[in-house]
């Protein structure tokens, strides 16, 4: 084993003595288990614990999904990635640049204005004070929020993580299908994967072993729920919840050609453009963020952050290594990644 795993142990345990984490860490090393734990609570009225079979939410993770099913509908012929958005029918962006092309969508190069930019704005929950996130339960719903908006940039012109872009993506998938987008989804990737914890589930019906989400209310003494700070049900851009172990089974079909055939699987996974993090060593497939080290692939991962959920799962394919480390909390996250990082990276 190339994991030290008392040492990693030992990191977690002190860094949740500096600040709290509410969450699992699953580790696996060339195909086996090598760490799982939960930590804090998936319902802190009812003192209910997190386990490595609790269901988190994925916020921006399951943006990976939303990449495959359009790679899958390429891969049908129904679309291509040089579509223009302009052609996809009963889309109507009368302020967009007709050059936009599902790949500039896939690759957050649209330049199309966003719902939320994160370029200006750090506060989701805002969003949802003066409409009601009830109604926001398809694609379809966001359309308002930027559809008459004008151009960011021209098409291509750089990148811009632009979560509208893949609200946009789901609304094709469902023009396309004739599904909605979580029954897509359901039927093409969580089933062929086994993944039968994870789903688009309504916060208002959550199933079992889900955690809820938590923010501090505004006294900063204590915990609410984050039900009224994210949209009722997740879509293009995100918001599917699952488990530690469903997304082994998810990297797994991935990567070993499942989902997706040998050559589209190699698409997705391409360093299609470079982000502004960490000096030109990261950059974005489709729906998929990827670290170069020495000119070589090192991660690929898929993040996630909304009020109440954090939500990071990466490969190591060099190392034969995969972590998942998801939170129900805002903050305790991170540093407990960067312990599971900094143990991946010494071994």
């Amino acid at each position: 084993m190339a994991i030290d795993i008392a040492k990693l142990d030992e990191s977690i345990a002190r860094q949740n003595d500096k600040m709290p984490f509410s969450g699992v860490v699953l580790v696996r090393e060339k195909g086996k288990t090598v760490f799982a734990k939960g930590y804090g609570f998936a319902n802190r009225a009812e003192s209910i614990p997190n386990t490595i079979n609790t269901r988190f939410g994925m916020a921006s993770g399951a943006k990976t999904f939303t990449a495959v099913a359009i790679c899958q509908l390429v891969e049908r012929e129904l679309i291509s990635f040089d579509t223009r958005l302009r052609d996809c029918r009963g889309i109507s962006f009368p302020e967009f640049d007709p050059a936009i092309t599902v790949h500039h969508l896939l690759t957050h190069s649209s330049g199309m204005p966003d719902y939320f930019d994160e370029e200006v704005m750090d506060d989701y929950e805002a969003l949802w004070r003066d409409r009601p996130m009830y109604n926001i339960r398809t694609p379809k719903d966001f359309l308002p929020m930027f559809q008459n908006q004008k151009m960011k940039f021209a098409p291509g012109a750089r990148w811009s993580y632009n979560n509208a872009g893949f609200v946009v993506l789901g609304l094709i998938v469902e023009q396309l299908t004739g599904e909605n987008f979580p029954m897509y989804i359901e039927a093409n990737i969580l089933t062929p994967c086994d993944m039968k914890d994870t789903g688009y589930f309504a916060m208002d019906r959550l199933p079992e072993r889900t955690a809820y989400g938590y923010i501090e209310d505004e006294t900063g003494n204590g915990w609410k729920t984050n039900f009224y700070a994210v949209p009722i049900i997740g879509g293009g851009d995100g918001g599917a919840y699952t488990t530690a172990s469903d997304m082994v089974k998810f990297w797994e079909a991935l990567l070993n050609n499942r989902l997706l055939s040998k050559a589209m699987t190699e698409r997705l996974l391409t360093p299609h453009l470079v982000t502004s993090a960490k000096g030109g060593e990261t950059f974005y497939g489709y729906g998929v963020w990827i670290v170069k080290k020495q000119d070589a692939i090192y991660a690929y991962y898929a993040p996630g952050q909304d009020p109440g959920v954090e939500f990071l799962s990466t490969v190591y394919p060099g190392k034969e290594i995969q972590t998942t480390t998801m939170g129900n909390t805002i903050n305790a996250t991170w540093p407990i990644y960067d312990c599971v990082a900094a143990a991946v990276s010494a071994a």
